[in-house]
């Protein structure tokens, strides 16, 4: 384990040829809890804060540390000092009314996006996580899990295949370890692989199997509705024997949209391209002639239940945005206004 993470470290390190890394100390974030941060260096982990100047540099929660970033800790305190820049982020909104980014792990490759082959089994929910990992920069991967307990385990993933094209598929057993070895070309040195899906689903499972070690705590699903209870409080980072880490994340009742403008054109581009024939330019596909939509659907190209999932989608994050955009001139205006508070103070 010291070998590889010395080095995954090396080659972070190596790879930051425009940042001078003088009088500070490499690390990764492990776990987030109460504002403070475990964080991992190439020797150890440590307990850390964010420092004060960066604190003031905050506008949007998207400023802060969370889990799977690379930080810079000042060599004397161990404060953090700096996030550097992120490859790629996943994100959801936050419970509740509020407007606000939940940022569910960063620098990521590939999402496992995972599900029960169960009665809780869900096109519509893992078409949501999809939309996210698109806009996220990650590489989306759909695990169905608990295979053993399924007996159409090819018909479900046929239909999940069929409804959610171009996105691989994987079934799997953590009982009997079927299909196992077909995640291990995710699983690479300096790659990093975040599991999300409802409580239940196995991702804490596969984390314990994939270490090698019980570092997790599971328990089974309610026998009656299929549904997981939460295991897993909070997300954590784990780094394994071959230098690939793993981000573990709880169970998620809600996945409401942050933004996913781009992830939404890509998981629904087939009905994007149909609405380029409408005739009018701004058609409503509701009533007007020459409506590709409409036509689609009349001829069985198109399920009518996947333009109206289509169109719910659209609006949620097109509402998200009106909102978001709300709430960033808040806190922008917040922040110029503590500012010149800082001057006439000094």
């Amino acid at each position: 384990m010291k070998n590889s993470r010395n080095m995954l470290f090396q080659t972070m390190e190596d790879s930051l040829t425009d940042i001078d890394l003088k009088g500070y100390k490499l690390g990764r974030v492990v776990t987030e809890q109460k504002g403070s941060f475990m964080v991992m260096t190439s020797e150890n982990e440590l307990l850390s804060k964010i420092s004060g100047k960066l604190r003031f540099q905050t506008v949007k929660r998207d400023d802060l540390p969370a889990v799977g970033d690379w930080v810079l800790l000042s060599e004397e305190g161990g404060l953090i000092e700096r996030v550097l820049p992120r490859n790629s982020k996943f994100s959801r909104k936050k419970a509740g009314l509020e407007a606000e980014e939940q940022i569910i792990a960063t620098n990521i490759d590939t999402v496992f996006i995972l599900s029960s082959l169960n009665d809780d089994l869900n096109v519509n929910r893992i078409e949501r996580y999809l939309l996210l990992c698109w806009e996220s920069g990650a590489n989306p991967v759909i695990v169905l899990t608990k295979s053993d307990t399924c007996t159409n385990v090819e018909d479900k993933k046929r239909e999940v295949e069929n409804a959610l094209g171009g996105v691989k598929v994987h079934t799997i057993s953590s009982v009997n370890m079927e299909g196992i070895q077909d995640l291990q070309p995710y699983l690479q040195m300096g790659k990093t692989v975040a599991l999300v899906g409802s409580s239940g689903v196995g991702k804490s499972t596969l984390t314990n199997l994939l270490l090698g070690r019980e570092e997790q705590i599971t328990k089974e699903v309610r026998e009656a509705d299929d549904k997981g209870r939460h295991t897993t409080t909070h997300r954590e980072l784990f780094l394994l024997e071959n230098g690939t880490s793993i981000i573990d994340t709880p169970g998620m009742r809600e996945i409401q949209m942050w933004q996913g403008q781009e992830g939404l054109s890509t998981q629904f581009n087939d009905i994007e391209e149909l609405a380029l024939g409408c005739k009018f330019n701004d058609c409503s596909h509701v009533d007007e002639p020459g409506c590709s939509i409409k036509e689609a659907i009349e001829l069985n190209n198109l399920t009518r239940e996947r333009f109206e999932h289509y169109q719910k989608l659209q609006r949620e994050i097109a509402y998200m945005e009106r909102k978001g955009n709300k709430r960033l001139e808040s806190l922008e205006r917040k922040k110029w206004k503590s500012a010149v508070k800082q001057r006439k103070l000094k």
